[in-house]
This record gives structure tokens, sequence and C-alpha cells, in this order.
């Protein structure tokens, strides 16, 4: 297998933009990244597109195809992919091996999303085998009551306050006022965060993200490419796929309760236990993370599953700084999704171009210093995980 570079990434920024389709918002953040990585679009041999049956377009998921009509037919094949919040990095994932494997040397990898208003459904449709339409039905427990159970657990097991998740939102807000492409770009003070609407104890309403459009696109490329393009490139170290084990406490129709020592999100640590034997990294290599926080409860979780911290520990480290930019395990310095929203399809491909710039020395006011290797992380619906390493 060939090394891989990231040679471009653009954004569109966050937000809810009535007046622009799927399809504007991802030109926007394609255009961005082949600018960024000096390509022009007829060098692009293969589109690996992150797509779900929110955007509209042609609808089917098939992203990838409206963006190459947008930009322009080549020809050019299209990998559509959807895994819920988990298809930017799997789109990732096939980019990276399409490059990778020497079946092409520049890939474009993009996701985009208009979201629909209010909690995130599921299919719509009454199909009694489909567990989660059952959960909905039966139980009532959209996303944010999920999480306050989760949260629940570990205030019972490690004594976490109210103070200290609402200390994680308080934390991810002062660092989005200084990222142009967040849509929430305002600082809350501790006590806006708590008086801030209940929503699923003890989750409050800035405590939980909210849905947004968005969208990201990377250039990757192989090593020879890479050395035309760029004296300073950044690689892909590893990049992962993984699903749920039985095991892990999420009601799947088998077990309920996590085994000592297990995880209630098993996509999440096997991909991210994957990524890091790729890579030949451990936890104490890692110099940021942007990992997937629907609810300030995955930053005091996933650290400490993933094996970056103690068990018990994260609480601590948000309490003392150690999860800011400048911090000994910085943690969403981009801002998070708590500041940018969920726009499910295209948050795997955000992290990569968050992961990018600072890894490039790009992140201005919120550049973690001297940063040499990221993790990246997402779970999706259906139990779909992802993680990618890059360094420089």
């Amino acid at each position: 297998m060939r090394e891989v570079a990231v040679a471009g990434v653009g954004m569109h920024p966050w937000g809810k933009f009535p007046d622009k389709s799927v399809t504007q918002l991802s030109r926007e953040a394609v255009e961005a990244a082949l600018a960024d990585a000096g390509v022009a679009w007829p060098e692009i041999q293969a589109v690996s597109a992150a797509s779900s049956r929110f955007s509209g377009g042609k609808g089917w998921g098939l992203n990838g195809n409206d963006i190459v009509e947008e930009m322009g037919s080549t020809g050019v094949p299209v990998y559509n992919l959807s895994a819920g919040c988990a298809a930017g990095g799997n789109a990732l994932n096939i980019g990276y091996t399409l490059v990778a494997s020497g079946l092409y040397d520049k890939v474009l990898v993009v996701g985009a999303e208009k979201m629909p208003k209010g909690f995130i459904q599921t299919s719509g449709v009454e199909e009694e085998t489909d567990l989660e339409y059952l959960r909905q039905l039966s139980v009532g427990m959209p996303g944010p009551a999920f999480w306050g159970m989760l949260c629940r657990r570990r205030m019972e097991e490690h004594g976490t306050t109210e103070k200290q998740l609402a200390q994680i939102a308080v934390k991810s807000h002062k660092i989005s006022i200084h990222n142009e492409n967040a849509r929430f770009r305002k600082e809350f003070t501790l006590e806006d965060v708590l008086n801030s609407a209940m929503v699923s104890y003890p989750l409050r309403l800035f405590e939980i993200c909210p849905v947004s459009d968005g969208a990201a696109a990377v250039v990757l490329c192989s090593a020879d490419e890479a050395k035309k393009l760029t004296t300073k490139p950044v690689w892909v170290a590893s990049s992962t796929v993984a699903t749920s084990r039985h095991d892990d406490g999420i009601p799947k129709g088998l077990a309920t309760i996590t085994p000592p020592g297990g995880t209630h999100h098993s996509e999440a640590s096997v991909a991210v236990k994957r990524a890091f034997e790729e890579s030949g990294a451990g936890p104490a290599d890692i110099d940021l993370v942007e990992l997937q926080d629907n609810t300030v409860y995955y930053e005091l979780a996933f650290p400490e599953e993933w094996g970056l911290c103690e068990a018990g520990e994260a609480e601590s480290l948000v309490e003392s700084g150690e999860t800011m930019p400048t911090g000994r395990l910085p943690i969403n310095p981009s801002g998070g999704f708590l500041s940018f929203g969920e726009a499910t399809t295209a948050m795997g491909v955000f992290q990569v171009c968050e992961l990018a710039w600072q890894l490039r020395g790009e992140a201005s006011a919120r550049q973690v210093p001297d940063a040499k290797v990221g993790l990246g992380q997402t779970l999706g619906l259906g139990g779909n995980g992802t993680a990618v390493m890059l360094k420089r």
C-alpha cells in the first residue's frame, strides 16, 4: 500500500442556508479544496461522496453524481457512501484505499448535508423489524433521551456533576469564536449553560448539538503527486471502519448490559483501536482529537475508552483546562459539533479538514502548539464507526 497525502481541504461554513441547495454547498467546499491543493477539476480521477436521504438532489443517496454534474461531467467514477453520521469517515476510507492501492493518484472526498428541522428520525417507514423504529415508537427515545441515560450512568459511576457537564459546553464555545466556519460563534458562561432549557435530564439545550447544513471536501493524492504540490504534506497515517459488537451495551437485539471494561459504542472503540494499530502510533502520540460530540458526554467517555486518559479522569482534565488547544489533551479545538451542529454525512470530512489545518499550523487562535499527530472519529446510525489519524 502506498502513502497517501491530504493535498487540499475546503469547507462551507455550517449553519442553516434555506436559499442554497446541498449541491451548492458542496461546490463551494470542493472548489476550496481544489484551490488549496492546486489541482484542477479535470485532474480528479475518482470521487468518494458521503450521501444520505436528507439532502435532496437526485435522492437515492447520489450526492456524488450531483456534484460531478455540477463541477463538470468528465466520466470520473463515483462512489456514493451511506453510513449515517459515519458516512464522511466511510467516504474518506474509500478515497484513501483508492489512492493507497495504486488505482488512482488524485481522489476527491466530499460530504455535504442539509438537515431537516427537529430530532433526527429513522426511515419513517413503519417497519416492525427495524429496531430503531421500535425504539422510538415504544420508548419514545430520540437522541437526547438516550444521551441523557448515558450521562446518568456516568454520574452514578464517576460522580460527574451538572457543573462539569456544563464546563465542556463552555470550553467548546470559548474556542468556536475563533473558528470562522462555526455556526455558533458566541462565548457562553457557566451560568448561561446551566440556565439553558432542560431537554433530557441532565442534559440542557446548550449541551446538545443542533442539526445544521454544511459541507466539506478533501483532495487525497499519492506521495509522488504530493511532492509536486506541496513541501509540507499532511499524511493519512491510518483510516479505519468498524461496526458495533453485540456485547457493547446498546440494545441491538441481544445484550443490553455493558460487560466489565466494555464500551457503549464499540463501533467507535474498535475503529480507533484499529487506527492505532495500522498507524503504529499509540494514545501517547496523539496531539489533538476531533471526536463526535453530539453531546458533552462523549468528551468524557470517549477519551477514557480509547486509552487517552484514565477512567474517571476526564472531568478533571476539563476543569483544569487540559482539553483546551494549549492543554495536555486538546479535544475538539474546532469547537466541535456543539458549536457547528450535526450535518450528518459531512462530519467525517469536516474532521479531516480541521486536523489538516492544525497539523499545517493554520488554525490561528485555536492552534494546538506543534501538533504532529491528530485523531478523528465518527459514529453513525446502524452501529457504524470510523477513525482517521493524520500526521505531518
